[in-house]
């Protein structure tokens, strides 16, 4: 097969993987080095939903001995299959680099013949790129679940970031639609990642050129609309994958149905999209606005409602908090304040020093004052001639496209299970100003 064609099949077969980032970490060229690190980040451009696409992404194969029913790769898939060896993808990766057409590599695998076998092809071809072509640039890769301790040891010595798929929010889920997998096989390459970043950072401060391991962390995907779980489970996952194994980012990735299973939502399903959204908002309010999961999502209103964002239905159903008097009000309670954000909020508290401040004041800073005047006093009192209310407020914040969404006619809204409004209906005013 030509290489072409080898790379058209194994980057189409990668698509679906959506744990793609800048680097975070600093890697430096030396001399007859080629590329480097920084941890500002490798990216020249974006994509439209934030997703990073300066870096080579590719499988090194798309053949597989499991049989994950929701992946385009499973083996009992009927669909061109191809493989790189070592020497071909680390010289693709060396030629595009050359022609300034990408800045890193971005490399995953289905499992050839086995997990040790897989991780030894992915290890050769680092170290191609590494020792042999000196390659300084941003390295990221999947580690291989039930792969030999030693070889992931190996792998983290060559890449920048590692990450491994958690791809279903529950040990339910993946027992039913990934039987070759198990939850064990998943969390302890998490876990020895995680101990070999710990080790790298104490082996730096000891010795300065002590090898680095997986420099700019690690990251894990979860698959969202494929299995029943609510979004409060899922959240509540993310947020226990934090804490015990210090990763950088959870990501999200609607389900795609790509092909027909009893088990799987329809293939004329669409993806979940606006339920992927809200669920980075929340993953956002988890890791920088000090939430736990446990308050955005209580047990009787388990899912996000989709027209409005989670801070916004937090602050609605926690009113007795509000409002607030910005002058006084400490740090922690501004960044829990919708249309406030880190920087608005450090800006305020930089501000109020020199002087009171007003509305006015407020939208110069970049307070978004369409949410945040219901919850807000500058001076002791509210924006004049508004009339705050619960309704009125949640009317208010949602946004002219999503009110268009509330006869059933929008496209996103069809995502979700009737009745449309399952999300305001749970708020504590109930929807009755819907009709």
């Amino acid at each position: 097969m030509e290489l072409s064609e080898k790379l058209r099949i194994l980057a189409d077969s990668a698509k679906y993987d959506v744990a793609c980032t800048s680097s975070g970490s600093s890697r430096a060229g030396a001399p007859g080095a080629l590329g480097s690190c920084t941890p500002a980040g490798i990216c020249h451009s974006f994509s439209a939903d934030g997703r990073c696409i300066s870096l080579l992404k590719v499988l090194m194969t798309n053949c597989c001995v499991y049989d994950c029913k929701y992946c385009v790769n499973r083996r009992s898939n009927d669909l061109p299959r191809a493989a790189f060896t070592p020497r071909e993808l680390a010289d693709l990766t060396i030629q595009f680099y050359r022609r300034n057409y990408i800045e890193g590599l971005f490399l995953s695998s289905g499992i050839l013949k086995s997990p040790d076998y897989t991780c030894e092809r992915m290890i050769e071809t680092l170290s191609i790129l590494r020792h042999e072509y000196q390659f300084r640039g941003y390295i990221h890769s999947k580690a291989i679940p039930g792969a030999d301790s030693r070889l992931i040891a190996a792998l983290g010595a060559l890449a920048d970031r590692m990450s491994v798929n958690i791809e279903l929010p529950s040990r339910e889920s993946l027992a039913l639609l990934c039987p070759d997998k198990s939850k064990t096989d998943i969390l302890k390459p998490m876990a020895q990642i995680q101990s070999g970043i710990r080790q790298s950072s104490s082996d730096l401060v000891k010795y300065r050129h002590a090898p680095q391991f997986a420099p700019a962390g690690q990251s894990t995907q979860m698959i969202i609309g494929a299995t029943p779980e609510t979004d409060r489970r899922i959240l509540t996952l993310s947020q226990s994958l934090y804490r015990k194994f210090g990763l950088k980012r959870v990501f999200f990735s609607a389900y795609i149905p790509v092909q027909s299973d009893s088990l799987l939502p329809s293939l004329d399903t669409k993806p979940p999209l606006l339920r992927e959204h809200r669920l980075y908002q929340a993953d956002w309010l988890l890791r920088f606005y000090g939430f736990e999961a446990e308050e955005l999502l209580e047990e009787d209103s388990p899912d996000f409602d989709p027209l409005l964002d989670p801070k916004c239905c937090w602050a609605l159903r926690h009113m007795e908090f509000f409002p607030i008097e910005v002058n006084t009000a400490p740090y922690e309670m501004l960044l829990r304040v919708p249309g406030v954000g880190v920087k608005s909020a450090l800006r305020i508290a930089a501000a109020r020093r020199a002087g009171s401040l007003d509305f006015d004041a407020l939208k110069k800073i970049g307070v978004v004052l369409k949410r945040a005047q219901y919850f807000l006093l500058c001076r002791g009192k509210t924006v004049p001639g508004l009339r705050i209310t619960p309704a009125g407020a949640y009317r208010a914040m949602i946004s002219q496209k999503d009110l268009s969404l509330l006869g059933g006619g929008g496209e996103q809204l069809s995502l979700y299970p009737a009745p449309a409004l399952t999300g305001a209906a749970a708020l504590p005013w109930g929807k009755e100003w819907v009709h």
